[in-house]
């Protein structure tokens, strides 16, 4: 009976508790000799962490027709800018108009793929900046893939654009480049 009644108080001691605090008030408590914290959010961002229950706040004014698209919430795959040059606008302003990117199965052009010594790092990052003098709107990256240094060029969503940038990146004097599958950023 005694382990019932305890049972029932901790229980008990724990419903209360756990209405007590949200996790931002815990966050903005006070404590002697410790720093503060200060939260400035929205009611709808407030919600979403706070209620355990939430999976999409809408607010009260809105209708499903008026949701827009969103982007998705990765790093890269977020909504990007795209800066155009003060020249291009004509009064001297610089301008900036949304670039979206979605990731989806393409190309890319393996320029180099070296070992994983630190003199292969380098040669894979050589690859890569020789690249980019010649070919600058091309987006060139350079990764550790285990056990090997690789650099690869682009991201095309044809096979046929990617042959392209290959005889290019071969008569540069990349004999070794070859086409690989992998997913690639397509901005749109």
């Amino acid at each position: 009976m005694r382990r019932f009644i305890s049972i029932l108080l901790l229980c008990v001691g724990i419903y209360m508790n756990a209405d007590a605090q949200t996790y931002t008030e815990r966050v903005q408590k006070k404590v002697e000799g410790q720093g503060t914290v200060t939260i400035h959010q929205s009611d709808e961002i407030d919600q979403l962490v706070n209620d355990p229950t939430a999976t999409g706040v809408q607010s009260q004014g809105s209708s499903n027709n008026d949701k827009k698209p969103t982007t998705p919430s990765k790093g890269n795959e977020q909504a990007k800018k795209e800066t155009t040059s003060p020249s291009d606008t004509g009064n001297g302003e610089e301008v900036t108009t949304p670039r979206r990117t979605q990731r989806m199965a393409g190309y890319r052009v393996q320029a180099f793929a070296g070992g994983n010594t630190r003199k292969d790092r380098q040669m894979a990052e050589q690859a890569r900046n020789n690249i980019k003098a010649h070919f600058s709107n091309v987006s060139v990256d350079v990764h550790f893939y285990s056990p090997r240094w690789i650099c690869r060029v682009g991201n095309y969503r044809t096979y046929e654009e990617a042959h392209q940038m290959m005889v290019a990146l071969q008569n540069l004097g990349y004999k070794q480049a070859s086409i690989v599958k992998s997913k690639v950023s397509v901005q749109y």
